[in-house]
């Protein structure tokens, strides 16, 4: 684990949840924020049958957006109070079936730039007390510097 980190918006924490909170998706899937820190997220689902695909695991879709949303808002809490974040690129690494109680998705800074930000993300299905590692996602994900997290029609 990197060394501890400190966020540049002492108010980080609210910043990321209100951004959270305007993913309408996010919301649609029922995934909430657990645990956030400087350089860390991790976000909680609770096993959604309608959210399965045709073998009854979580939807692969779901899964990645858990890991996106993990390591984006992981970089966001080390991002200026006056940036916005969006993701440029990852990969996923499926390893095991989503299927469980709950999946859960840590992510993690691992580099932040100015601009550029490198996270990665595991993704674990909680099953009968135990964690199962089900996917590992690493993305580069972008500071929008002087751009505002709300959609453009809210916007001043």
């Amino acid at each position: 684990m990197s060394a501890s980190r400190v966020a540049p918006d002492p108010d980080y924490e609210s910043r990321v949840h209100a951004s959270f909170a305007r993913q309408n998706f996010m919301t649609l899937l029922g995934a909430s924020i657990t645990a956030l820190g400087p350089g860390t997220c991790e976000i909680t689902l609770p096993f959604r049958r309608d959210l399965t695909q045709q073998h009854g695991f979580l939807h692969a879709g779901v899964v990645a957006t858990l890991a996106d949303n993990a390591c984006g808002y992981a970089a966001f809490t080390l991002m200026p109070a006056d940036a916005s974040v969006l993701t440029v690129e990852f990969k996923l690494n499926l390893m095991a079936p989503a299927e469980g109680e709950a999946l859960i998705a840590r992510g993690r800074v691992r580099r932040a730039g100015r601009t550029l930000t490198v996270a990665e993300a595991e993704v674990s299905a909680r099953r009968d007390g135990a964690e199962i590692p089900v996917a590992v996602m690493l993305a580069t994900v972008m500071a929008l510097h002087g751009s505002s997290d709300a959609p453009k029609e809210t916007r001043g």
